[in-house]
């Protein structure tokens, strides 16, 4: 089912970023860049596997600022320029796509996370939505700060 037969199977969210789409990009493809800003607010990363190519797999633990410990494992389906897109293959599952393009100096994201189902994407809404935001935040300041 396509994302516009059933818009209600995703979450997106866009922002303008001051940054090159080459710089957004080195901010997902170094796992040290991407362990500073990849979790919504007062998350950190430890990451067990990191192969950033098509096909690859990126298996990580989000740690939560409340103690807890979040197992993930993706697969980067595809890795730029313009666009990346991470199948994440443990519950939630879910495709993000992140389409970046160039708008001058800047960078128009676009960043689309469909799930299985409108069932499944509403049961996450609530959590994700902001969460997705505050990802967008961490990221923008990572840029800001030239660390990426």
């Amino acid at each position: 089912m396509s994302e516009a037969s059933n818009p209600s199977v995703a979450l997106s969210t866009e922002r303008v970023l001051s940054a090159s789409p080459q710089s957004i990009l080195a901010a997902f493809e170094q796992p040290e860049r991407l362990a500073e800003w990849w979790g919504p607010d007062g998350f950190t990363n430890t990451f067990e596997l990191f192969e950033f190519k098509p096909g690859g797999r990126w298996v990580f633990v989000m740690h939560g600022p409340d103690g807890r410990d979040y197992d993930n494992e993706c697969v980067f389906r595809e890795t730029g320029p313009g666009r990346i897109v991470i199948e994440h293959v443990v519950q939630p599952w879910f495709l993000l796509t992140v389409t970046l393009t160039a708008r001058g100096g800047d960078t128009h994201l676009a960043w689309v996370q469909k799930f299985e189902s409108p069932e499944a994407a509403e049961v996450v809404r609530a959590v994700c939505e902001p969460s997705n935001e505050q990802v967008l935040d961490r990221l923008q300041s990572v840029l800001a700060e030239g660390k990426a």
